[in-house]
């Protein structure tokens, strides 16, 4: 009760502070009112459950009462990972999907026992990196991204888990452009996607992880090479919001994965 106090007292004080020390002419806010106890109460989660450990903790013990299968894969990421229909893309695959909305490289890593190794899959896909360079969970240079990385590498390969590393997905601002000329204004896409995850940043990542898995023995998965346009961009029509991939997208992730997988068990 203590700190759902304390959140709402800093988060008065937050709103409470003016954007630009001045009066304006005319009062023009949003109304939040409806999401401000949402919003709340979702910042109390996260303070208590930064990691979100919780999130698979159910699914974890069922999981531990079934029978052991030598050809269990479990797939680590973000919401690209979240959103993936493991069932459905690989039919009666004994496959497991602990990726999590929004979560940046630090949160998977400490999810690393819980959600991977205590299942003992013969191979971890991870799919990381497009929200740490977004910020999400706050500033990170390109090295505290690979040092995570790499971290979680260490503890697969330890545990005798195969590892897979996939390049970060490109991203484009095809969606923004066309909600600009349309003038339909998205509330979650007020900005291009370009600004919020720049494609230099990507392309870093990417050239480090493939060099990486060369040298550790991992296996690098190019995801990027197979989606992006001409331009740079993620192919137009393999995503309605410019970052996460739609059902044309996950058929040819799929495929791409699935050689890797096979690799790994042969």
């Amino acid at each position: 009760m203590r700190l759902k106090i304390t959140v709402f007292l800093l988060l008065c004080m937050l709103f409470s502070i003016p954007a630009q020390c001045q009066l304006v002419e005319e009062f023009d806010q949003e109304d939040s009112s409806c999401c401000l106890p949402i919003f709340a109460q979702r910042l109390v989660n996260q303070l208590q459950d930064w990691n979100q450990l919780s999130r698979y903790q159910d699914e974890n013990r069922e999981l531990k009462k079934k029978p052991y299968d030598p050809k269990r894969v479990v797939f680590m990421g973000d919401s690209i990972t979240d959103f993936w229909k493991l069932a459905e893309y690989f039919p009666e695959k004994p496959y497991i999907n602990r990726g999590i909305s929004g979560q940046t490289t630090p949160q998977m890593l400490v999810r690393m026992y819980p959600d991977v190794i205590q299942h003992k899959p013969v191979a971890l896909v991870v799919l990381a990196g497009i929200n740490d360079i977004s910020q999400n969970t706050g500033p990170a240079t390109a090295e505290m991204v690979e040092e995570n990385i790499m971290a979680m590498t260490d503890l697969a390969q330890h545990n005798g888990i195969k590892v897979i590393l996939c390049s970060i997905l490109p991203v484009n601002d095809y969606a923004f452009l066309k909600q600009q000329a349309s003038g339909k204004v998205n509330p979650y896409m007020k900005v291009p996607v370009t600004a919020i995850h720049p494609p230099e940043d990507i392309l870093k990542l990417n050239a480090w992880m493939k060099q990486y898995a060369e040298k550790v023995n991992a296996i690098y998965v190019d995801y990027f090479s197979a989606m992006v346009d001409e331009k740079g961009f993620l192919k137009d029509n393999l995503s309605g919001d410019g970052i996460h991939p739609n059902a044309e997208g996950y058929k040819i992730m799929t495929k791409i994965i699935e050689k890797a997988i096979e690799k790994v068990l042969k």
